[in-house]
């Protein structure tokens, strides 16, 4: 067997691992595709994707294209004759000139979810907003429809009850290294075996939207919950926090639940702050809401009592729903 010249085509973080993990194996990888540098940090300087800089960093040959698929971008991977391509969260539509141009004539991706559920965008954040018990990694080929391809491979691991979207991300990231590295082995020693989806399972997982951050009140506490983890750190679940004159949009970032006492029944938006060991908790169309981490606009995320030793609130103070999402997606 010889080890396999690799592309990788990947953006950004939680693809790191993947394409560290390639390059410490016995196989070469060749050259990296990644996005145009864009502006980042506060300065939004143009700077290189996470991706780019690893290539960067190790002196390995480096694509940022517009389009991947572009005369010269196509040239230049056929340039560095690549026996397979691997994808971690690029980014761009991969033409079917780039998908059969490894000489094993596919790319493989790994997909953060357990396929034919969740394809698309936004698999991660969907998992969590959907209540899902577990998520994973499928190793799949390739092919024109979105995350369609036959699968090699798959991961799985439970989401913890309060893990949020960056938690649940690296988790995966540090998954798709592994099986990603196995399913290349594979391929090497041409033993892979390739399981067709099925189609009447499968699901879309769309990117998140403004309107995904804004948070209903008459929806159970349970159900807001999964919002509030699906959506942090960013762009956070919000709602707007009504203190006598005080309105100010307030950013959920981590939360218990609490089920009502029997017979209690209060408004949804009420505010309670009166149960010890809860310095906060909102009324929802079923159960209490618990906040353990929030923020306002421009500030920092602070636990609850620390937010309400900075904005003491009166017995009245209510919460109703945002008019839009403190920040953009």
């Amino acid at each position: 067997m010889s080890p396999l010249r690799l592309v990788f085509f990947g953006t950004p973080e939680i693809a790191c691992p993947t394409l560290e993990r390639l390059i410490a194996s016995r196989h070469e990888v060749v050259g990296v595709v990644s996005q145009p540098d864009r502006g980042r940090g506060r300065g939004r300087k143009p700077s290189p994707s996470p991706v780019a800089a690893v290539a960067l960093r190790d002196g390995i040959d480096l694509l940022r294209p517009e389009k991947v698929g572009e005369a010269g971008a196509v040239e230049t991977l056929r340039a560095w004759r690549p026996d397979l391509g691997v994808v971690v969260a690029f980014g761009q539509f991969l033409p079917k000139p780039v998908r059969e141009l490894p000489s094993k004539g596919y790319l493989i991706n790994a997909h953060a979810s357990l396929l034919p559920r969740h394809r698309g965008a936004g698999p991660i954040s969907r998992a969590i907003l959907e209540g899902d018990t577990e998520t994973g990694i499928s190793v799949m080929r390739i092919e024109k429809e979105m995350d369609a391809g036959p699968v090699a491979a798959v991961v799985r691991t439970p989401i913890g009850e309060r893990e949020n979207t960056a938690e649940l991300s690296l988790r995966l990231a540090a998954l798709a290294a592994d099986v990603i590295a196995e399913v290349v082995d594979s391929i090497e020693a041409d033993r892979v075996v390739w399981t067709a989806q099925d189609e009447a399972r499968a699901t879309h997982a769309g990117k998140i939207e403004k309107t995904d951050a804004i948070l209903d009140l008459e929806q159970s506490a349970v159900t807001l919950a999964h919002r509030i983890h699906a959506l942090a750190p960013r762009p956070g679940a919000s709602v707007l926090l009504v203190a006598g004159p005080v309105k100010t949009d307030l950013k959920i970032l981590r939360t218990e639940t609490a089920p009502f006492a029997p017979g209690e029944r209060p408004r949804p938006g009420s505010v309670d702050l009166c149960m010890p060991g809860f310095p906060l908790r909102i009324a929802t169309g079923e159960g209490w809401l618990v906040p353990r981490e929030v923020q306002r606009p421009g500030g920092k995320p602070l636990a609850s009592a620390d937010f309400l030793r900075g904005l003491p609130l009166a017995n009245d103070a209510r919460c109703e729903r945002a008019l839009l999402a403190s920040e953009p997606t």
